[in-house]
């Protein structure tokens, strides 16, 4: 359902924009998005490059589906926040675009472990930027994994392979 989550509630995207103004409808950002996933698949089979949506259809996908609360653009370590009673917990998202005949183990965006969040949230997303899964790590399990030996991207970048993020995470969803 278009502009609700998962649960059945009314999902809560971004209230307000940078300059404080409201932001359009639920629904019509959702129909942007549409629009946007079919401009960047044909983006790609034209130069063979991605077009750089994944982070912003990913945030508004894990809204959508696990009805998290988006923060406003820019906000510092986290971009969503998630209301479990009497917590809140802050969720730094991270969106891959897992194309048919990928190499195995595609790593994922930088995780900012200098800022505060308390567990991070990976959107998998099909060639067509459709939700597949979504996984969840707490902070502790992926500050130990970005520590460990043995790899420069874990631990000069603060990058993780998805493989990597499934093995320590939760699953969330699970498009069936």
């Amino acid at each position: 359902m278009i502009g609700k989550c998962s649960c059945g509630e009314k999902s809560v995207l971004r209230s307000t924009s940078r300059s404080g103004k409201p932001i359009p409808q639920n629904t019509r950002i959702m129909e942007i998005l549409g629009e946007v996933k079919k401009l960047a698949q044909e983006y790609y089979a034209l130069t063979s490059k991605p077009l750089g949506i994944t982070g912003e259809v990913a945030e508004y996908e894990a809204a959508r589906i696990l009805c998290v609360e988006l923060t406003p653009a820019r906000q510092v370590g986290y971009d969503a926040i998630e209301q479990s009673n009497p917590s809140i917990r802050r969720l730094q998202i991270k969106g891959r675009c897992l194309l048919p005949n990928c190499k195995p183990g595609p790593r994922l965006g930088s995780i900012d472990v200098s800022k505060d969040w308390d567990a991070a949230l990976v959107v998998l997303l099909s060639e067509h930027f459709d939700t597949t899964e979504m996984y969840e790590a707490d902070r502790t399990a992926v500050l130990a994994a970005l520590s460990a030996p043995g790899s420069k991207a874990r631990n000069e970048r603060g990058q993780l392979g998805a493989n990597k993020f499934k093995a320590i995470g939760k699953l969330r969803w699970r498009r069936v």
